[in-house]
């Protein structure tokens, strides 16, 4: 379980997270956290968050954000709220290191969302992009499926597709990173 001033360094996505406050911390009203974003990183790709609203509070830097058909550049100073249920991907859009406070409300299982992308970019279970590898993909959107999913195709096309890429991760004994706390 994550905690305030845990850190996270993901190699894949140039992501260093500094959890500020965790869903245990705010009986699960906030996840709040600091992502340093090196140069040239970004997040794997566009995504939704269906029930979760996401607020980046621009510290230093330049951040790029895609926010529905709307392209955003943000720097120190402007915030960019992600409304639940919206696409968006976002990126570092300058030269240096951007810094971000970033709010997830409500929190939801945000943090562990989190903690296991970074684990399975330390694992080498992901794509060069930093998506996870089919199997684990398939057991990833299944157990995070109220944090993310992909904006298309429908979230219903995506469990159908995943089910037999499930099961065999789960012969495979990768189901145990993805068991509900």
């Amino acid at each position: 379980m994550a905690h305030a001033g845990q850190t996270l360094q993901n190699p894949i996505s140039g992501e260093r997270i500094t959890f500020l406050q965790t869903a245990a911390d705010t009986a699960g009203e906030l996840l709040e956290f600091e992502l340093e974003l090196a140069a040239d990183g970004k997040v794997p790709g566009a995504h939704v968050h269906p029930e979760q609203e996401e607020r980046f509070h621009v510290l230093e830097g330049v951040m790029r954000f895609r926010l529905g058909m709307r392209r955003i550049t943000a720097v120190a100073g402007e915030t960019v709220v992600v409304p639940a249920g919206r696409m968006h991907k976002f990126a570092n859009g300058g030269d240096e290191t951007a810094r971000v406070r970033v709010e997830v409300v409500p929190a939801l299982d945000m943090e562990d969302l989190l903690t296991t992308t970074t684990e399975l970019a330390l694992e080498g279970h992901v794509l060069r992009s930093g998506m996870p590898k089919p199997l684990h993909l398939a057991l990833f959107v299944s157990r995070f499926r109220r944090e993310v999913r992909a904006p298309f195709p429908p979230a219903w096309m995506v469990r159908v597709l995943m089910v037999p890429l499930a099961a065999l991760a789960t012969a495979r004994g990768h189901h145990a990173r993805y068991a509900m706390a």
